[in-house]
């Protein structure tokens, strides 16, 4: 566990603020990865995850931003709620939307908040002299984080802003951006999950291959509703009922089934689990389409079942 201070809070836009985490006594923290996220440990329990925004070649603080949701589970409001010199514990940096270096070109397409993991590879992609392009996308340039940053940066000229309240020509236009895909190419797309989903279906549409096609979701569907289902323990064959109105998780947890977890959204991928028998109603986001169809993995803070029994290798 990583023990930071908060040195500073700032107001990005309307409803996000960035805040800069730094090691107590000017200690160095741990590196990062571009893409990279850490788990934010808050009151009563909460664990959230948030995306470290700033340049991973930098040795100096982390840098994440958090917008306030109205329909905020805790984190956002708890997060939004700090003062300077508060003291936070952070789990180590971890990627799960890692950068193929590599790439002939990269598009990367940011929808509001989601704008903070593509500048840490907007930064990644400068310093290697790889070729890319970054489309930001907003309501307003109210509601746009780190625009006045983004037009500082070496990197100004290969960023390119569309805005709702703008004039048509400019707005995104997924279909003509994504057509024509150069071989090699790579698409990273994260934001709400409208957005997401138009992105990604327009550049299925336009003849991208899922390989190629890379996203992360800033939140997840509701979890608990859905028929009652029972998962079996296969290390013990102890069986449990999971009633509709919870989570799989949940009932793990509650008879003493030590389960690692996090965002109990869907969308880490920290507690799943390996499925031994039985056919899942996958319901999370960190899953590909091949591993859903594969139906050997199960994530019980969200998916649920469309057998009578899962048998969970637990």
């Amino acid at each position: 566990m990583i023990e930071v201070e908060v040195t500073a809070i700032r107001d990005e836009a309307e409803g996000i603020r960035a805040f800069t985490l730094a090691a107590p006594g000017g200690a160095a923290l741990p590196p990062f990865t571009a893409g990279a996220h850490v788990d934010v440990h808050l009151a009563d329990g909460l664990v959230r995850q948030y995306s470290l925004c700033g340049d991973p070649e930098g040795s100096g603080p982390y840098e994440i931003a958090v917008l306030r949701e109205p329909a905020s589970r805790g984190g956002s409001a708890a997060m939004h709620a700090l003062e300077p010199g508060a003291r936070l514990r952070l789990g180590p940096p971890r990627n799960l939307f890692p950068l193929d270096e590599t790439a002939a070109f990269t598009l990367l397409l940011a929808g509001g908040i989601g704008i903070t993991p593509m500048l840490a590879m907007a930064w990644r992609l400068h310093r290697l002299g790889r070729p890319f392009a970054l489309h930001y996308c907003a309501r307003t340039p109210a509601r746009a984080a780190f625009l006045e940053r983004l037009r500082g940066v070496p990197f100004a000229a290969k960023v390119v802003t569309h805005f709702d309240d703008g004039p048509e020509s400019q707005r995104l236009n997924a279909a003509a951006q994504l057509a024509n895909p150069a071989p090699g190419a790579h698409l990273y797309v994260c934001g709400p999950g409208g957005f997401m989903g138009h992105v990604l279906e327009a550049a299925s549409a336009q003849g991208w291959p899922e390989a190629r096609l890379h996203r992360e979701y800033f939140a997840g569907a509701p979890v608990a509703a859905g028929d009652a289902f029972e998962i079996e323990i296969a290390s013990t064959g102890a069986v449990l009922p999971v009633p509709a109105g919870q989570s799989a998780l949940a009932v793990l947890l509650a008879h003493g089934v030590e389960v690692p977890m996090a965002c109990e959204q869907g969308i880490c991928g920290t507690c799943l689990v390996k499925l031994v028998a039985g056919t899942p109603d996958h319901r999370d986001s960190y899953l590909t389409d091949e591993e859903h169809e594969a139906n050997d993995q199960f994530t019980p803070c969200c998916s649920r079942a469309m057998s009578p029994r899962l048998v969970l290798a637990l």
